[in-house]
């Protein structure tokens, strides 16, 4: 007999990794069932999101295993979900086999996830943040995503964690002079990993001064130095960690952060939702009627985009179907 939705939410609350598997299986796949098992989770859990973003090669795999093994140690228990780069043949992650993180795969209070971003402009994967709120509500105390690339394009992390870390390396002098403006956005900790290099008191100076051209808002953002490969500076990580999140809920900015977060999500989930419902009526004469005329070039495809929102009585149609799922 095949196991419903709300019976896997049930089973993956008690603890059953099989069913939370299979839940994220279904959201990172947009089934049709991905709306009711969100609804059934929403509110569940109270684990503190934290992002880990930067450039290629600056470390993170490495960084992301020394700090899971911390919090391990300190008991709590941790989600992982790594956003990989896309393969351009299977659009699977390239990363997908987390080499670096195998020594944590038994150990049953830490759940690792690979999504592909699949071209994501944003660098997060469409269903990341579902896999995430999953993850917080299976009981996990720390959930960690991951994901390659820094800039103005990633603030859609900033708008998923409560704490972002942004990892750069001591050659990364020009990825900071060209990102200072999306850099100063989306980083509540700055990260220099590999700080045994030459160039890591350089870099942590030039962050410093950055900061400077920073309104200040209450929380001041460290600097902080480590070597990932030898688990040195991970506790001042971690407690930097904790200040942050001591701060968003003294200060307020936790609040409104969840509030601008979730009218994001809202408004993401609104566009998707309209979207599927549309490719699922391309079949439609009407629609596919229009689709063809901008194929062939007859009609622009803004001008045919305004004539679909002009026909209200096709749009009515289109929205009310369910979509392709």
């Amino acid at each position: 007999m095949r196991t419903t939705t709300r019976e896997l939410v049930e089973k993956m609350k008690r603890g059953e990794r099989l069913a939370l598997a299979k839940l994220m299986t279904l959201v990172e796949n947009r089934e049709a069932e991905t709306a009711e098992v969100m609804s059934a989770i929403h509110g569940i859990g109270s684990a503190s999101i934290i992002g880990i973003t930067g450039p290629p090669g600056a470390g993170k795999s490495t960084l992301l295993d020394a700090l899971t093994e911390k919090l391990r140690g300190l008991g709590r228990k941790v989600g992982i979900v790594a956003v990989d780069p896309s393969s351009p043949f299977s659009g699977g992650a390239v990363l997908g086999d987390r080499i670096r993180m195998q020594k944590h795969f038994l150990d049953e209070d830490v759940f690792i996830r690979s999504l592909s971003a699949r071209g994501s402009v944003g660098g997060l994967a469409r269903a990341s943040r579902d896999v995430a709120r999953l993850l917080e509500a299976s009981g996990k105390d720390v959930v960690i995503v991951e994901t390659v690339g820094v800039g103005q394009s990633e603030l859609d992390i900033m708008r998923l964690a409560d704490t972002v870390a942004v990892v750069l390396v001591p050659e990364a002098g020009d990825t900071v002079q060209a990102m200072k403006a999306g850099l100063l956005e989306i980083a509540d900790i700055f990260v220099v990993n590999k700080a045994d290099r030459d160039g890591s008191a350089k870099i942590k100076t030039e962050l410093e001064q950055m900061l400077h051209l920073r309104p200040p808002d209450g929380w001041d953002i460290p600097v902080l130095m480590t070597v990932a490969t030898d688990a040195k500076g991970i506790d001042e990580l971690v407690e930097a960690f904790d200040r942050h999140a001591d701060y968003l809920r003294s200060s307020g900015s936790g609040a409104r952060r969840g509030a601008a977060g979730r009218r994001s999500e809202f408004l993401a989930v609104l566009r998707d939702e309209i979207g599927r419902r549309i490719e699922g009526a391309l079949t439609d004469e009407r629609l596919g009627g229009l689709l063809d005329r901008v194929q062939k070039g007859d009609v622009d495809p803004y001008g045919a985009a305004l004539e679909l929102v002009g026909d209200r009585a096709l749009l009515e149609h289109i929205l009310a179907q369910p979509g392709e799922g």
